[in-house]
């Protein structure tokens, strides 16, 4: 279970296009989000097939040099 001053927080903060998506209840729509966040955050090390890399701008730009 996720805490609820987490939930309630991320509901007060839903994104513009998550509140086009037209919820009827934007706790349990904040609930999902943050599940689906704590899910790929756990599973990011254990998968390596599925790992993003997380690299900064200047790691991933290329400078012409």
């Amino acid at each position: 279970m996720i805490d609820d001053d987490r939930v309630n927080s991320r509901a007060e903060e839903l994104l513009p296009e998550e509140l086009a998506a037209g919820s009827e209840d934007p706790k349990a729509q904040a609930e999902a989000l943050l599940q689906d966040s704590d899910d790929r955050e756990h599973y990011r090390e254990s998968t390596p097939d599925l790992r993003i890399d997380h690299r900064t701008s200047d790691e991933a730009a290329a400078t012409g040099e």
